[in-house]
């Protein structure tokens, strides 16, 4: 099979509108000039515009409309607004990158040092893809740059900083995490784009099928308790933190936050950066809220015991806590409690529900292939449910820009902490599969084989909770 991955070098000598409007894709470089193929009918009148449009020499090559059309839709992405995707050198290089991530669609931006070169990568439907190169020498530059922008000192080399960027434009403006690592050959960076737009995040959109949403509504609306939310870094669990908090955000209560970093500005909500290098910790901050009269408190992540403490403290004097942890299913956050020295009777009095929930990539429409279950693409010793016939398989199209996904879909794990699972966890009684399939609860396995059964994901996609 053809290959149409432009390298990177050649790649960034355009721009994504150049390159759709001219139909035009750079392929190498002869001497000082660039070769470029193209489908256009005139290439004679083509090459007399770019020779004023480009700052360097061009030679054209004719390709049919078919692979000029492959190598567009797999080297460039199409933004939705303004002429933002320039990204060579200049001096607002660090904007222009940024709006451009933000454009396709990108949650991070990674700079990376290296010792001959930097690369710059975008994570795009939660895979990082490479955008393009940096030279050593201008490397520096763009570090101190981002450094100045976020308030961090350009003098400290050696250890990890973290701070924060406003982008404001004509028409949008929005936050950017700025996190500084020190490595081998200089010091990576990576942004994380936060919105403030939440007019997107709906709870009813996110994904919970409809016995799952009512489980869920039901937990969040009791007047005291704790909802915990629980997955790895990246499967969407703050995003359906402020989903809840926009539908609890009434004009009669008081919802106070505290977060690292703030990621949606919510209006009509009290929120609270994190400041740890003064002491203003997840705990410190709990203990303050409790003196502001709250009716419900969302905590950004339970890290340890003192955080964990304060959280069950609010719970038991009439609040509604809300937060994350780090664990691999719903019924793991018990566990994981447990371990934080938190006393299981506690932890039975106030855990009102427990989510996981993970983030699949969706399969394409436009070019999803339909292939019969082979049980060799399954994990070891994977049993096969019967109803399993077909599954559908990544392909790649100019529509998902020869991805063979196009968006994503957060797949959820709900458990009601009921009077029995309340009386197994004060006699930690920890096996509770059999309750599972009792009370028909759907797992993240579960609901795993569901979107492989319908054709929404692959069995890549989600092999990991098959396992």
């Amino acid at each position: 099979m053809k290959n149409f991955e432009i390298p990177i070098e050649f790649q960034q000598l355009i721009k994504s509108e150049q390159a759709y409007y001219y139909r035009i894709v750079p392929f190498a470089k002869e001497h000082k000039s660039v070769l470029l193929k193209t489908d256009s009918a005139d290439i004679d009148n083509l090459r007399n515009e770019l020779a004023v449009l480009l700052p360097f020499p061009v030679q054209l090559e004719a390709d049919t409309s078919e692979n000029i059309n492959r190598y567009l839709s797999t080297n460039y992405r199409k933004t939705n607004s303004g002429d933002v995707s320039d990204i060579h050198y200049t001096a607002d290089f660090l904007e222009k990158i940024v709006l451009n991530a933000k454009e396709i669609g990108s949650s991070d931006i990674h700079f990376e040092p290296y010792e001959k070169n930097a690369r710059v990568r975008f994570r795009l439907d939660g895979k990082l893809k490479e955008q393009f190169h940096i030279s050593t020498e201008e490397y520096p530059v763009i570090v101190n740059k981002i450094k100045i922008r976020a308030q961090l000192d350009i003098s400290e080399k050696r250890l990890p900083q973290d701070g924060r960027i406003t982008i404001v434009t004509d028409y949008q403006d929005f936050d950017v995490r700025v996190s500084v690592l020190p490595t081998l050959h200089g010091e990576k960076v990576v942004l994380r784009i936060l919105s403030k737009d939440t007019s997107h995040i709906d709870i009813n959109s996110l994904g919970f099928t409809d016995k799952e949403l009512t489980t869920y509504l039901e937990n969040i609306k009791r007047p005291n308790g704790i909802v915990l939310i629980s997955g790895p870094t990246g499967s969407g669990k703050t995003t359906t933190l402020y989903a809840t908090l926009k539908k609890l955000n009434l004009p009669n209560t008081n919802i106070l936050t505290v977060e690292d970093p703030i990621e949606y500005t919510l209006e009509g909500i009290n929120q609270v950066q994190l400041k740890e290098n003064i002491g203003l910790d997840f705990a410190t901050t709990l203990r303050a809220f409790l003196r502001q009269d709250p009716d419900i408190i969302m905590v950004g992540e339970i890290r340890d015991v003192n955080t964990a403490n304060m959280a069950i403290r609010a719970a038991l004097t009439g609040h509604l806590v809300l937060s994350t942890i780090h664990t691999n299913s719903a019924w793991a956050t018990v566990s994981r409690l447990i371990d934080m020295g938190i006393p299981s009777f506690l932890i039975a009095s106030t855990l009102n529900v427990s989510v996981a929930q993970r983030l699949v990539r969706k399969l394409c429409n436009s070019c999803k292939r339909e292939e019969d279950i082979d049980s060799a693409i399954f994990p070891t010793d994977f049993e096969i449910p019967q109803n399993l016939m077909k599954h559908h398989v990544a392909v790649g199209c100019e529509n998902c820009y020869h991805t063979g996904y196009s968006g994503r879909k957060a797949i959820y794990e709900i458990l009601p902490i009921g009077s029995e699972l309340a009386s197994l966890i004060k006699n930690n009684q920890l096996d509770i599969n059999s309750y599972l399939d009792e009370n028909e609860i759907f797992t993240l396995k579960r609901n795993a084989l569901s979107l492989i059964n319908d054709g929404i994901t692959s069995i890549d996609e989600v092999f990991s909770l098959l396992l």
